[in-house]
């Protein structure tokens, strides 16, 4: 136990990547034996093993969920979506709206696009339902220092604020999505606990501006990039070739560049994102804690990372490719067809592929931004923890089964 009178702690990240490696290829092995029923329980060792691989002053959260809430949570999950999208597709086929496998007509074809993106206009709110309650599931079962963390009921209070909150942001082309990050994390924020006492989101929603500012600036050369090649066509005619040519081109540069701006800094926004909410996270009346996480690490990490991963597998296909050939060759130099042998050890090599891919992601893209996270967090005041006290267990009815179920934030 870490000295509560200290100044502050910070946390460090102990786990291994050999430890879950290892871990997360025998979940693999069981869970296509099982044929995926053993990954609930999967998913749990490896949110066991992260959990305890967090070390604050001596202390370890704990991880208390089990496999089998996570598979009748699921079971229940799929029920209701089956009834759910049974319900969808009657009330469609009552307006004489249906899937066509073959369209035969413009029509038929405009109408089988609609009836997809009704459906899945339909399935969004589920999806941001069981994001809430999937989060609400991990807070629920998850203790620190032998203290249970909580969170509110307010799943769809959550689903219509994020509708609304999304369409603002796309309306105004990403402008409020600074306000959308702010307003969704205070919600879920303002509805948790640790113990007896209550979180708060403090902060404005302006103060994520400054994170937002690359965003802004790769969007403003994608601006400039498409307004040069609209005057270079509209210029097309009647002017030099050459000039148009040079300017389309660095309307293509400039796109090209922007995007990629864009795109690393919206990565930025996140992280810095993260910074500011976690710098303002309120529990009883003292900020507690203090966010450090570099946009340039988990830049790394994701690159480094990404290369490791395709090589490793790379080599693995080609390993793969060269024991099918060999097989080949030997079924032809007896004369013989493959027989079955040949194509049940393709399927095994094949799913061993698989696994492996899943682990080697574990171990080179999430554990390293879990550890970063971890390693830059510190707790600012540890006093508070000795005036918490126990609060009541939370049953979690779904135990997250619609995350599940819709595969949404499934990883961890």
């Amino acid at each position: 136990m870490f000295d509560l009178k200290s100044p502050a702690v910070m946390a460090r990240y102990t786990g291994t990547g050999s430890a879950l490696f290892g871990l997360a290829l025998l979940n693999g092995l069981f869970t296509i034996l099982t044929l995926g029923i053993y990954r609930f329980w999967g998913k749990t060792r490896i949110r066991r093993y992260i959990w305890s691989s967090v070390d604050l002053g001596g202390n370890r959260p704990e991880y208390t969920g089990t496999g089998l809430e996570k598979f009748l949570g699921f079971l229940v999950a799929v029920v209701v979506l089956a009834i759910y999208l049974g319900l969808v597709q009657l009330i469609l086929f009552y307006f004489g709206m249906h899937f066509v496998l073959e369209p035969k007509s413009e029509a038929q074809a405009l109408m089988q696009i609609a009836v997809v993106y009704i459906s899945l206009f339909a399935i969004m709110p589920l999806m941001i339902f069981a994001r809430y309650r999937a989060r609400r599931y991990m807070m629920a079962r998850t203790r620190f220092m032998g203290i249970r963390f909580g969170m509110d009921k307010g799943a769809w209070g959550y689903v219509w604020r994020a509708i609304a909150h999304g369409a603002l942001t796309v309306v105004t082309l990403g402008i409020l999505l600074p306000r959308q990050t702010f307003w969704l994390e205070k919600y879920k924020t303002d509805r948790s606990w640790y113990g007896d006492q209550k979180f708060t989101q403090d902060g404005r929603w302006t103060g994520l501006y400054g994170a937002m500012r690359h965003v802004l600036i790769g969007l403003a050369l994608v601006v400039l990039g498409f307004v040069a090649m609209v005057v270079a066509g509209v210029m097309a005619q009647g002017s030099s070739g050459e000039d148009l040519s040079a300017i389309a081109m660095i309307g293509i540069v400039l796109t090209f560049i922007g995007l990629l701006w864009a795109a690393i800094g919206y990565l930025y926004y996140r992280v810095h994102a993260y910074r500011y909410l976690m710098d303002n996270t309120i529990l009883m009346g003292r900020r507690i804690f203090r966010a450090e996480p570099r946009t340039g690490r988990i830049i790394g990490i994701y690159i480094l990372g990404s290369i490791a991963i395709s090589l490793i597998i790379g080599i693995g296909m080609l390993l793969f490719g060269a024991i099918i050939a060999a097989m080949a060759a030997a079924s032809q130099a007896t004369g013989g067809a493959p027989g079955p042998a040949m194509f049940v050890l393709i399927a095994v090599l094949y799913l061993c592929v698989f696994i492996a891919a899943g682990a080697l992601g574990l171990v080179f893209l999430i554990q390293p931004i879990i550890a970063h996270f971890a390693e830059t967090l510190t707790l600012t005041d540890p006093s508070i923890i000795d005036e918490v006290q126990q609060r009541a267990y939370d049953p979690a009815a779904d135990a997250g089964g619609f995350a599940d179920a819709l595969d949404v934030g499934a990883a961890i």
